[in-house]
This record gives structure tokens, sequence and C-alpha cells, in this order.
């Protein structure tokens, strides 16, 4: 049971959420392992918008009038309910969360809220991390940028894994050397380097960027992919993994389905060599 966080530097768009969902989604397909996103963001779809097409939500009309109760309680607010009365098992968790694949795939959606209830719950959330850990095979954490600095330490501190998601662009790279520097985390094994919207025809490579990062093993990337990016637009990421399965070597797609594997597998073995190093 391990945590994987998913970090950026909050300077630019990395396409970070976007390689969570398509890394999970390979993940949930390829391995027999029941996985978990948290994600920690405010009025963000997301991930909604790559899994599920969205629905006009009915009024539940009672005696006196719409009755919004049940769609407060559910998610991570009716989660937060129960935490907080000392009530929640960590089997219970899959009650709050919004199934993709039965047994594989979850999701801990997006806070749907305002800003101040916002700044009280995502306090929370390492306390509800750790306790999926002890249910999940693999909790995967969308780290979102308005989250404290010091939730955002405890999180990443709980992790197994911190995955840093960064763009191919020279600035980008030379900030996150700077960053580093500073923090001995993104410096060691526990730290997995990503190039989220990878272009394989840019002169920053996966093997320039990784000889320039001084990585010993290849920089990890979610290429940019039409169909990809498309689906995520459409609720249909899952239905093109599974298209994907039978695409041909020739395949204009193959490329971005080859990295999104090597990506997934990079972060099984890492996690697996650090538990060995335990």
């Amino acid at each position: 049971m391990s945590i994987v966080t998913f970090w950026n530097n909050k300077k630019e768009q990395t396409g970070k959420t976007l390689a969570i969902a398509a890394i999970s989604t390979y993940m949930a397909i390829e391995h027999n392992k029941r996985i978990l996103i948290v994600s920690t963001g405010k009025n963000d779809k997301t991930l909604d918008n790559c899994f599920w097409e969205e629905r006009k939500v009915k009024k539940n009309l009672g005696l006196f009038g719409p009755n919004t109760r049940v769609a407060m309680e559910e998610g991570i607010s009716g989660l937060i309910k129960i935490m907080k009365s000392n009530k929640l098992a960590a089997e219970n968790i899959t009650n709050y969360t919004k199934i993709v694949f039965k047994d594989r795939l979850e999701v801990l959606q997006t806070f749907k809220g305002e800003q101040d209830e916002y700044r009280e719950l995502y306090r929370m959330y390492p306390d509800i991390i750790n306790l999926a850990n002890n249910y999940y095979d693999l909790v995967l954490v969308d780290l979102d940028a308005e989250i404290s600095e010091d939730i955002a330490d405890q999180i990443i501190k709980a992790s197994n894994l911190v995955v840093a998601s960064l763009s191919q662009r020279l600035y980008s790279i030379n900030n996150f050397l700077e960053f580093r520097q500073d923090n001995p985390i993104f410096n060691s094994k526990k730290a997995l380097l990503l190039i989220g919207r990878y272009d394989k025809y840019s002169k920053y490579t996966i093997k320039n960027i990784s000889r320039y990062m001084n990585e010993k093993n290849k920089v990890s990337t979610i290429p940019y992919n039409t169909l990809f990016f498309e689906a995520a637009e459409e609720a249909k990421v899952p239905d093109l993994f599974l298209r994907l399965r039978k695409v041909s070597d020739d395949d204009r797609n193959e490329f971005f389905l080859q990295e999104v594997a090597r990506t997934a597998e990079n972060i099984m073995y890492r996690l697996e060599d650090l538990q060995m190093r335990m």
C-alpha cells in the first residue's frame, strides 16, 4: 500500500492532472491493484471531464422545498463530516468516491464549494490520505497549488513517492533544479521526474533533458496526444485506453501509449525498490 503524490511548482500548467488520469487508467487496466485518486483542488472539473459526462442534478423536493442534503453529504464534504465524528473506517472511504472501474479505480472528487470552507477542509487531507492508504493498494494524490505549504509538506512527507511534474521548457527545468537544492526529498530516490504534454520533436528530448538534469534514468513523460486530450474533455479516457490496447506498432498513437506505460512501470518499480531499501 503506497501513496504517490503528484506535485508541480505552482507557477505553470504542466498537465499534472491529465497525467494522473492517464497513468491511473493504464494501471487500472493492466495491473490488479485497487487505486484511489484524491483530488485536493477546489471546483476543478478536469478529472470529472476525463471519466464522467456532466449531468444535471435533479432537485429532490420535500415537504418544505428543495432537499439539498443528499448532494451536500456526497464526496469529500460527506467524508470530512464522518471523520470529525470519529466514525470513518478505511474501508468506508469507498462510499464517498466515484467509480471508474469497479474494484480497480475510484476518485475522491474535488471539493465543490466556497474558498473559506475549502481552507478549513484541506487541513483534513493528510488524515484522509493516510487512512485511505490502509485500504487501497495505491493512493494517487493530485496536490493542488492552493493548499498551504505546511499541509502540502505533510502530504509529501507521508508519501512513498513524489512525482514532480514539469513542463518541457528550459525555464521550468532550471527552476526545478534550483528548487530541489533546498528540498532534499526532490533530490532523492523518493522523487520521480515527469514531463507533461511532451513533444518528441522538441530539441528538449527525453535524452537531452535527462542528461541536462544529470538523471541516471530517463525522465518519464506523458506525450501530447490529440485523441487523449479530446477524450479528456468528453469523458472517454477509459474507452480510449481500452481501444489503444489493440494499437499496432506503426499507429501514430503507439508512442503515447508506450510512454504512459513506461511512466506507470517506472512508478511501480521505484515503489518496489524503495520498499526493499527500507
